[in-house]
């Protein structure tokens, strides 16, 4: 069985920081990649009996998101998964399918079976972390702010990706745009529909022609991040007196559901412009002319393990807020 010497001989770095990485400890990039590669070349497995008695806890960490079958969330899933895996960690998916009941069952079993941590999508603001914090585990919240508690977060520029979303749309000539975001009280949905409604605000400042018959919220409809979800919405905003020209849909799923419907009722893209918010599952067939906002979600899981792992090994430094960038394109 290989040891951690020569790991560290093979990456050509210390001892010390072999264990460092493995210990979701601050390494560069690049030696973390090295003692990796050499760790899997090696069949090497980090003992963790020490740290564990230490600790008094599991080597499991709960990632809770509100919807696996989100391919959004299975990104993010993925790369919380790397991290872990590499330190000698499990990760225990919990799919809280947006239901507080379920989170608060899933967070009650993180305590219970004494996991060293918990990475967690909030479904709201009501989401009840103080059993963990009680017991000294530490959270790491992704995707979404924590509120109400401290603690480290990973999220993506929300307001930045809505905005840059309709500002595209109101590029291509479109006038009367729609928002199909998520529920009300999700901050995510807060956001994505913010920068809505500040691309538009702003385009109108500087011309007359966008149209919104004087209240943009009449072009406003709130779901549930779902496809069916979608589907409602889009039906709604097409049975208005003066239907959108265009909408920005604030989740890939609803995008697929509103996608449905255009092309059911004869209005393919372009004939009516979408943006959406998130990549779409592989199997759907994407119309030539959407505007699509790429989340690094994988990132964002990769980032929040590496944090989890920090706190699980005595980082003690003040709470930190990561806002990741987006990237947009045109297909």
């Amino acid at each position: 069985m290989s040891t951690i010497y020569e790991v560290a001989a093979t990456a050509g770095v210390s001892p010390a920081t072999v264990s460092r990485v493995f210990n979701g400890a601050n390494v560069s990039e690049d030696k973390a990649r090295r003692v990796r590669e050499a760790a899997s070349a090696l069949n090497f497995t980090p003992s963790r009996t020490a740290q564990s008695l230490r600790r008094q806890n599991s080597e499991v960490i709960a990632l809770v998101i509100p919807d696996i079958e989100n391919p959004f969330f299975t990104s993010v899933a993925r790369g919380v998964e790397d991290v872990a895996q590499a330190a000698g960690y499990s990760v225990v998916l919990c799919n809280t399918d947006d239901d507080h009941a379920k989170e608060a069952k899933y967070l009650s079993i993180a305590v219970s079976d004494n996991m060293a941590g918990v990475i967690l999508a909030a479904i709201g603001a009501s989401s009840d972390v103080g059993a963990l914090i009680a017991r000294g585990r530490p959270i790491v919240a992704v995707d979404r702010s924590p509120h109400g508690f401290a603690a480290d977060a990973v999220t993506v520029d929300n307001f930045a990706g809505g905005r840059a979303a309709t500002q595209a749309l109101l590029d291509q000539g479109y006038s009367r745009l729609a928002c199909i975001t998520g529920p009300a009280d999700v901050e995510t949905a807060q956001q994505r529909s913010a920068g809505w409604r500040r691309a538009i605000a702003d385009h109108a400042s500087l011309t007359s022609s966008v149209s919104v018959d004087g209240d943009s919220d009449c072009y406003l409809r709130y779901s549930d991040y779902r496809v069916d979800g979608g589907r409602t919405a889009m039906r709604e905003l097409l049975t208005l007196a003066v239907p959108p020209d265009a909408v920005f849909v604030a989740n890939n799923l609803m995008g697929v559901g509103a996608l449905q419907v255009l092309v059911e009722s004869g209005l393919t893209p372009p004939a009516v412009g979408v943006a959406l918010f998130g990549d779409l599952p592989f199997a759907t067939l994407v119309p030539s002319g959407i505007t699509i906002v790429h989340p690094p979600a994988r990132e964002l899981g990769t980032i929040a393990a590496t944090l989890l792992l920090q706190r699980i090994n005595g980082d003690k430094q003040p709470s930190r807020s990561i806002v990741l960038g987006n990237e947009i394109s045109t297909v």
